[in-house]
């Protein structure tokens, strides 16, 4: 019964130059669930997860339940859907169907893997049948590398399993060989709308398959015990890019990482990063640390405690990121010596329209703002949820609708252009009082 429905969103996307995408989220391990909980218990799972997928989709997505344990989605047209957008969508998605539903007074912990099928991969004639076609092999292809995997459907992979997870051998080759390199993304004030720094994330410039993004190689680099060598990569490469940067004139404030649990459980770490700065003759103002707010939520005072204190009095910034999906405490903030509160992109779609989120989001700035806490917003992609977090006082966004990440010789060029935009732009009124 999809076929005409997926045939119909190609044809408008198509007529209007626009590109769409099918997702299919299946539940995992149904038989164990039904056994221990009651044969009603995917479909309620189901039910309730298609409900909670209303808040991370547009007006214009629609979704579709299917069997017992699967969802479809079918999403409206849009300007611009590259991978690395449907992925950080299938991510999202992800997130609100694995979330605890209470089935009969009990919590039940759902893990579902969700197939990607996009518009731009199919040839100029193929219609719905394909679209869903697609998405199913995506989908087997995710049960088959789960559980909780996400898997997008490329021509590669109808005879190979390219979008599978890359070998060990194949990962320590791409960390030495230069192939996995930090790209940036530019974070700019809500105030004056220059940029005032750039977040590294991680690109593997694939000989084969092109610029993947994070979600396509981490978990392979994780399972082989190297995110160590790959937070020195990226550490490395920054430094190296904002000192080029400075050669060049082009002084941008400050430029964050990301640390895992990994590498704040190393007690040389302060040693390191301090020589590292010394070495590209940076100082550690410069550089911002960031941290999952699960990470200092509760955590005890041990190596990873001390090192982010230590890091803090060295002079980095302390970002918390992804602020509002854990349960940091206040007191865990000052413990910590956090500076900045990034706030997690999930509290930003369709901050514009909806008035809980609007509520949650000026309730977290309004508590930033009490404790002398920058904050920055990430996943920005409409101007109206920019110009909404302005008038709120968040003071940094970041986010798709702003810039995407790009490689570090890229950077001048944007900021060059984005300076000659604001010149003619508009200021975006700050909330006050």
């Amino acid at each position: 019964m999809l076929h005409p429905l997926a045939s119909e969103v190609l044809s408008i996307a198509r007529c209007q130059k626009k590109m769409t995408a099918c997702l299919l989220l299946g539940f995992e391990n149904t038989q164990a669930l039904a056994s221990r909980h009651g044969p009603e218990t995917i479909i309620k799972l189901r039910d309730a997860a298609a409900e909670r997928l209303r808040s991370v989709l547009r007006p214009g997505d629609d979704i579709y339940v299917l069997e017992s344990d699967q969802i479809a989605i079918l999403l409206g047209p849009v300007m611009r859907l590259d991978l690395e957008s449907a992925l950080q969508l299938a991510t999202r998605v992800q997130a609100a169907a694995e979330e605890p539903a209470a089935i009969d007074r009990i919590a039940v912990y759902p893990s579902c893997s969700v197939g990607i099928s996009l518009s731009s991969r199919l040839e100029e004639n193929d219609a719905g049948e394909r679209l869903l076609a697609n998405v199913e092999a995506a989908l087997a292809e995710a049960h088959s590398n789960g559980p909780s995997a996400i898997r997008a459907w490329s021509r590669h992979s109808r005879n190979t399993n390219a979008d599978a997870y890359p070998l060990e051998s194949e990962i320590r080759a791409a960390l030495e060989t230069g192939e996995i390199v930090p790209w940036f993304q530019p974070q700019i004030s809500t105030e004056t709308g220059r940029v005032t720094g750039v977040e590294a994330l991680a690109r593997w410039n694939h000989p084969d398959r092109g610029i993947l993004p994070p979600a396509a190689f981490l978990p392979s680099i994780d399972a082989a015990g190297l995110l160590p060598r790959l937070s020195e990569i990226v550490l490395q490469e920054t430094l190296e890019a904002m000192r080029g940067w400075d050669n060049a004139g082009l002084t941008i404030a400050t430029a964050s990482i990301n640390m895992t649990t990994q590498d704040l459980d190393d007690p040389r770490l302060t040693e390191r990063l301090a020589w590292q700065l010394d070495r590209f003759n940076l100082t550690p103002h410069r550089l911002n640390i960031e941290v999952l707010e699960d990470v200092v939520a509760n955590g005890p005072d041990d190596v990873i405690a001390r090192n982010i204190r230590a890091l803090a009095a060295l002079g980095c910034g302390i970002d918390l990121d992804d602020f509002g999906t854990g349960q940091a405490s206040i007191s865990a903030l000052r413990r910590f010596d956090v500076s900045r509160l990034k706030i997690d992109r999930s509290f930003i779609t369709r901050l514009d329209t909806d008035d809980d989120q609007r509520l949650v989001v000026a309730a977290v700035i309004g508590m930033a703002e009490r404790l002398g806490l920058d904050t920055v917003a990430e996943g920005v992609e409409t101007v109206g949820e920019h110009a909404l977090l302005a008038q709120l006082g968040c003071t940094h966004v970041q986010g798709f609708g702003i810039a995407r990440p790009m490689p570090a010789d890229r950077i001048p060029q944007w900021i060059e252009a984005h300076n000659t935009k604001l010149v003619q732009a508009p200021r975006l009124p700050r909330a006050t009082g």
